[in-house]
């Protein structure tokens, strides 16, 4: 039997609960349509990275990384699986939303607390932030997608409190990539400034329509999953492979090592090629590289010191 039928072989119902407000075969076709978006810029993004030599690919592993990850998200939420049914809080009179049981895709979130720190290393680590201010960065991005995925959960008002909880996470991140991350990629040099500010502006930009999707989704009840399916989709859209063609478009001709990234391949392991690293001949013996966001490599005159 041809077609989608992913809605009458999976059902709506779960956990012991039928959700009454549930995705229809055009949401999950919906669905399968980015599924196949992230799948196909996950191959992009890997065959890309061999245009450049294995110590120059961190930042296309991290950005197909983000899109397979969204591609397995999506590929549940099209099968019409990663959810559980919760009683709504605002009961509504529109069709399209009536009901008692809303069905939440608790799947998307597991993609959001993976995917997200990898977008915000994407970003970070280009702009050479040190590794302190990117680790705590990355915990006040995990505070606001498990509070988000704690409230939408919840069926009371107090959903609303874990809602204002990642908001307050939010807008620190916002704040690290918008202010402190752009002095700091300024600091590098024009091209690496210019590829930070597209994506930087691009992203922050787009996570500030999430907290409405979710207002107008799982908090509010507002719109049917399948226009929830089509804002959350187009934003992630945007917010992975368009970000990520962005990213390494704007990494083309930047070198990691300028970022403090100093990653050696297995031949110029010291231990292999006899205490000597690739690269001395043209710094005279004297390998010197130090930033927050990267490995920091001391002198090396036969012997290699890395701390």
């Amino acid at each position: 039997m041809g077609g989608n039928n992913a809605i009458n072989v999976n059902g709506n119902t779960n956990n012991g609960g039928t959700a009454d407000i549930a995705i229809t075969t055009h949401g999950s076709d919906w669905y399968w349509a980015v599924t196949a978006v992230m799948f196909l810029s996950t191959l992009v993004f890997m065959g890309l990275s061999f245009t450049k030599s294995r110590p120059h690919r961190i930042f296309h592993y991290i950005t197909a990384s983000i899109t397979l990850v969204a591609s397995i998200a999506y590929f549940s939420m099209g099968s019409n699986l990663g959810w559980t049914p919760i009683a709504v809080e605002f009961m509504r009179g529109n069709p399209r939303v009536h009901g008692m049981y809303r069905e939440i895709f608790y799947v998307r979130y597991i993609d959001w607390v993976i995917t997200t720190p990898l977008l915000l290393m994407d970003l970070l680590l280009t702009a050479g932030l040190p590794w302190p201010t990117i680790l705590y960065t990355i915990l006040m991005d995990e505070v606001m997608i498990i509070t988000g995925l704690v409230g939408a959960l919840v069926h009371t008002s107090y959903k609303w409190g874990y809602f204002t909880f990642g908001c307050v996470a939010f807008l620190f991140v916002a704040w690290n990539v918008t202010w402190v991350a752009r002095k700091h990629a300024a600091a590098l040099g024009p091209d690496v400034s210019r590829a930070f500010l597209i994506c930087g502006v691009w992203t922050i930009f787009l996570w500030f329509l999430y907290p409405i999707a979710w207002g107008l989704c799982e908090g509010g009840n507002v719109i049917s999953p399948d226009s929830e399916a089509v804002f959350y989709g187009i934003l992630d859209l945007c917010a992975k492979p368009i970000f990520g063609a962005l990213l390494l478009w704007g990494h083309r001709n930047i070198d990691p090592a300028r970022l403090g990234l100093h990653i050696r391949d297995y031949d110029e392991d010291p231990a292999l090629t006899g205490g000597i690293h690739h690269g001395e001949k043209h710094h005279n013996g004297i390998n010197n590289g130090s930033n927050g966001a990267g490995i920091t490599t001391g002198a090396t005159n036969g012997a290699a010191d890395t701390v």
